[in-house]
Parts: structure tokens; C-alpha cells; sequence
């Protein structure tokens, strides 16, 4: 396999844009497949939810109304310019490009560009196994980060296990909450259903399992509650805790009765601004006879409504309740949700790769190449990154069989003893190619299955095999001549240049170019993380992309750790940075 061509038409260019326009992705390679991999089964609903503009939930898109598509490239002669180690080259309309004396990596002026995130889809089935008293809890969810079991005491943590394809609470208090939820907190709009059980019909009193949404602490959120009574009479009530100040929104309403030990109920909400819906039916009932919603209403307090949160559910026992049951979740998934404020990166830089290493010299053959780049449409290393990133389009290669080459990546599959990522893969892995044979004579083998990506797998996957800066495996040598597979490699004897280095805190960000490659350390100070700078968002946050355990997969998001090098030195990903490289 190699790095496909550049220089497509200004015809198939504009034809390309004309596309985007519409809301339709950048086409790298050829047409999407029909549904993302992670896309949990659909169901069919009354009422559409929070209607999107075409194009909302594609991670990058290309201004079709920049000048740069009716305008000549480059504008008028070239001039150059000797910068602190490299070289600036302007026309007419200013710089165009920069080049790094010893690296290979160029940026080019070019169309502009809006690079953003919106909240994966995620199901878990809970298939892994994670023991009762093993102080794991609920594990990672796919897509969706870690579980937190959250309770009054956290020594009733012993009381969340996973088996069997579910995630229990045993109830082994009454009158207490039990929570379980996820680790993203921006979640704006959602719909979401989980599918509950108990192991009996209590007695004494009432138990309970909530879908819960908007969860900004455990005593504010809303809940739609399920209830099963000790006569067997199953209810829905939609409420909302705030300050542990509880408010029905919506009455108790019966949705079936008879309840016998281990019936299966599903439970599902939608949230869209202050508008709330619910309802319930019993497992095993055909899609066209699926109820309406229960409630379908306005939070009658709008100045108290509640905004972004995290979405999980909440077991209780009532006082008084039988003792002992489990509470189960057999299903969870958010199968549309968004975050309020989403990342957006918006430039008109593009970077590139040369052949060789810019020596320093201004060649005709140098020259050539930038000429060609600044009318080039064709995806650079940044749309690349983005092609990994969740919502991305499937693209398949004929040529490779069908082989999906392109589209949302996860970072691994969960370890079914651990319930958390384990290292994931490399860019061949995500291709499905055993035995790869890299230039410097090593090859590559098929350890993982499925289109995932590690962090490093994720640079080797843009700069390696799409970008051709030639790989290897083990550590490299002084010439370096190979880009490594390990990130710690990587950071220590990757080609190119280094920017920038420091020891015991980040280093300055003063020569920091959009695609350099960035390397954080861990807690023993040795580098164990990498990424690709990307740019300055919305906010001024200098964003970058890297593949992560607790998003599950490539992401410019802030789930398990805000993705900017210039926040707090609190903050993971700003205090951590230790070396910026230009490849």
C-alpha cells in the first residue's frame, strides 16, 4: 500500500466542494459506507429528535465560499524569506508556505477549513467479567468512557459487579441511592434507553431503576424511574433532583403489571433544551406496537432546568424494601446525545510532507512542490486525523477487497477480565494487514482486530502510511531514518526536528506549528502519550488530536482530560506536555 497521488483537478476540486456545501464530508477515497461501525440498532420514534443542519456531526468540513477556490495559486511571484530554522515563502496575498531546515513536514496556505467533535453513539452490552468486592466497578463502557459507581459510602462499591452480559447493583441498603454513570459531563441533547431487571419482586416496599440525564451531581438531574411495586405493578415517574430537593414532573403512571423476577423493561428519555419525554414497555414487544411517550413536556421551572451533564442510571431500595435484590442493566445506550459547546477549530493552514528533509536550500525542484501545493485540494495530514475521529464516514478501498481504510477508530476492544482498554493498534492493525513489511525491514503483525487506533498507532497511521514518512518498529537509530511504534521511541529519536523540550514541566509553546506532533509523560515521567497539534478553537484553547482509553478512540474532545495545551498547568494535557516535534 502507499500514500495516494495528489493534484486532482480544479473540476473534481469544486465538484468536491460543491458537496460540502450541502453537508457532505471532504471525499477522500471513495463513497462512505452506508452506517459508522459504532452505530447502535435502530428504533423506529413518533417524534424526530432534535433536528441537526446537514453536516452538524461531520468531524471536518471546507469553506465552499473561501476565495481560494476562484482565485489563481499561488497569486503573482514567489519571494522567500530566512525565518528562525526554516524558510517563509509568500505571494502576492502573503505567506504561502514554511518550510523546516532537517524536516519534512510544510505548511500551506490553503482553503479554509472547520475542524470539530460531536458526542459518539454508545452501547454497551456489558460483556465482560468484573467480579463483586474486585473494586472495579462497571468497568469502561465502548465509546462511552469509564463507569463511576457512585454512592453515599464508597464502601458499598462492593456492590457493583459485572456478568453475564450485565451491569448489577446489589441493593444491600434501603432508603439509599446507588448510581452508575458516565464520565462525559457535557452532555447537552440526548436519547437514551437502558433496558432494567430485578432478580425478585420486592416486598415491603417499592424498588426502583432511573435512566438519569443532565447529572451535574448526584442529588441534581432529571430521572425517568421505573418502579416496580410489591404487588407487581410497574411505573413510570418522570422527576428532577435538584439539590436533593426532588420535583415530579410527571405523576407515576402504571405501564404494566404482573412483574415476575427477572422481566425485562426498557426505559427511554429525550432531552432537547428544557424539553423532556419518556416512557417504558416490556421487553419483547414488537417494534410497531412500541407506546408513545409517557410524558412529553417543558421542565415547568425554566430558570432552574437543567443543562450538561452526564447520563447513567440510579438504583434505589425504598425503607422498608426487601433486601438484597439485584438491580440489573442488561443494555445501555445514548443513541444521539450532543455536547453544548463542541470543540471547533476553524484555519487555512494545510501541512504537507516532502519526499526528503528540507535541507534549507530554495531548489527549482523545492519550488515546484509548493507551486503544486497551493492549489491542491487533495486531504493533507489534518483531514487524515480527522478521518478517525467519531462521525467520520466509512471509506472502503476496492483495491484493498472492500478493506475499511478510512473512518471512526476506537482505541481497543475492552479487556473482558479488566473491564478497561488495553494498549490498542497500530495503523496495518486497523487495515486488517498481518505481516507488514516496514522500510526498515521489520514487519508488522496482526496482534488486534478491529478498526482501532492507539496514540501512536494514530501518528504512524497520518504521517507514516498516509503521509509516507518511513516506519519501523523498535527504537531507531541515531540517523533517524524511521518513525518508531512506541510513543517514548517516538519522542526520543522520531525524524525530523525537535521544537521544543523540557523536564518536570511543559516547555514553551513559542515555536509551535499546526501538525507538529506532541508527547505528554505519565506520573513516572517518562512519555507515554502522543498527539497531533491541530490549532486554536473557538475559545483560544490550542487544540490537538490524539487517540485515548477513556474516549475510546481518536478525539480533539475534553472526555477524560480537556485536549488544549494552554489551559491550567493543573490540567492533564497542559501540565503533562514534554516534547513537540516537527516531523
Amino acid at each position: 500500500m502507499s500514500a495516494p497521488k495528489s493534484g486532482p483537478t480544479r473540476r473534481s476540486t469544486l465538484l468536491a466542494f460543491a458537496g460540502v456545501a450541502a453537508g457532505g464530508a471532504l471525499p477522500l477515497a471513495a463513497a462512505p459506507a452506508a452506517a459508522a461501525a459504532d452505530t447502535p440498532p435502530a428504533l423506529p420514534w413518533a417524534e424526530p429528535f432534535a433536528p441537526k443542519a446537514p453536516g452538524a456531526r461531520i468531524p471536518m468540513l471546507i469553506d465552499p465560499t473561501d476565495p481560494w477556490h476562484f482565485t489563481a495559486h499561488p497569486a503573482g511571484a514567489l519571494t522567500t524569506r530566512a525565518v528562525a530554522g526554516g524558510l517563509e515563502v509568500s505571494d502576492d496575498r502573503g505567506v504561502l508556505a514554511t518550510l523546516t531546515t532537517g524536516a519534512r513536514t510544510v505548511t500551506v496556505r490553503g482553503p479554509r477549513r472547520w475542524f470539530t467533535e460531536q458526542k459518539r453513539r454508545v452501547a454497551d452490552a456489558f460483556d465482560r467479567d468484573l467480579p463483586a468486592g474486585s473494586g472495579k466497578g462497571w468497568g469502561m463502557s465502548p465509546n462511552g468512557g469509564a463507569w463511576w459507581p457512585n454512592s453515599a459510602d464508597d464502601a458499598n462499591v462492593a456492590d457493583y459487579f459485572v456478568a453475564g452480559g450485565r451491569g448489577s447493583i446489589t441493593l444491600s441498603e434501603t432508603g439509599s441511592s446507588r448510581h452508575a454513570t458516565l464520565s462525559d459531563k457535557e452532555i447537552g441533547d440526548v436519547r437514551a434507553r437502558a433496558r432494567f431487571s430485578f432478580t425478585q419482586v420486592p416486598t415491603g416496599a417499592p424498588l426502583s431503576l432511573a435512566l438519569t440525564f443532565s447529572l451535574s451531581g448526584l442529588d441534581t438531574h432529571y430521572r425517568a424511574r421505573l418502579v416496580v411495586t410489591p404487588a407487581g405493578e410497574v411505573q413510570l415517574v418522570l422527576e428532577k433532583a435538584l439539590n436533593n430537593t426532588v420535583t415530579v414532573l410527571k405523576e407515576a403512571v402504571t405501564v404494566g403489571t404482573g412483574f415476575a423476577a427477572y422481566d425485562h423493561w426498557w426505559v427511554q428519555v429525550e432531552k432537547t433544551g428544557n424539553v423532556l419525554r419518556a416512557r417504558a414497555w416490556k421487553h419483547g414487544v414488537a417494534e410497531a406496537d412500541l407506546p408513545g411517550w409517557y410524558a412529553s413536556l417543558r421542565d415547568p421551572d425554566p430558570a432552574t432546568a437543567l443543562g450538561a451533564g452526564t447520563v447513567g442510571v440510579r438504583a434505589y431500595a425504598a425503607t422498608g424494601a426487601t433486601k438484597g435484590v439485584e438491580a440489573r442493566v442488561y443494555d445501555f445506550l445514548i443513541e444521539e446525545a450532543s455536547w453544548t459547546d463542541p470543540p471547533v477549530v476553524t484555519h487555512d493552514t494545510w501541512v504537507r510532507v516532502l519526499p526528503e528533509p528540507f535541507d534549507g536550500t530554495w531548489t527549482p525542484a523545492v519550488e515546484q512542490r509548493v507551486r503544486a501545493w497551493a492549489g491542491d485540494g487533495s486531504p493533507d495530514a489534518l483531514a487524515y486525523a480527522a478521518m478517525f475521529l467519531p462521525n467520520a464516514p466509512a471509506v472502503t478501498d476496492p483495491a484493498q477487497g472492500g478493506a475499511q481504510v478510512l473512518g471512526t477508530a476506537g482505541y481497543s476492544a475492552l479487556d473482558p477480565v479488566t473491564g478497561l482498554h488495553a494498549v490498542g493498534a497500530d495503523f496495518h492493525e486497523y487495515l486488517g494487514v498481518d505481516d507488514w513489511p516496514f522500510p526498515s525491514g521489520e514487519k508488522g503483525e496482526l496482534k488486534s482486530h478491529g478498526r482501532y487506533l492507539d496514540c501512536s498507532g494514530l501518528v504512524r497511521m497520518v504521517y507514516g502510511y498516509r503521509m509516507g514518512v518511513p516506519m519501523g518498529i523498535a527504537p531507531d537509530e541515531p540517523a533517524r531514518r524511521y518513525l518508531p511504534r512506541k510513543s517514548v521511541d517516538q519522542a526520543a529519536s522520531a525524524p525530523g526536528v525537535v521544537v521544543a523540550r523540557a523536564t518536570g514541566a511543559a516547555p514553551a509553546l513559542d515555536g509551535l506549528r499546526i501538525g507538529d506532533v506532541l508527547f505528554w509523560d505519565n506520573e513516572d515521567g517518562a512519555v507515554s502519550h502522543t498527539g497531533i497539534y491541530l490549532g486554536a478553537d473557538q475559545h483560544g484553547g490550542l487544540r490537538f488530536v490524539s487517540s485515548r482509553k477513556t474516549p475510546d478512540g481518536p478525539t480533539i474532545g475534553d472526555v477524560g482530560g480537556k485536549s488544549v495545551l494552554n489551559g491550567s498547568p493543573s490540567d492533564l494535557y497542559t501540565g503533562s506536555l514534554r516534547v513537540i516535534r516537527r516531523f
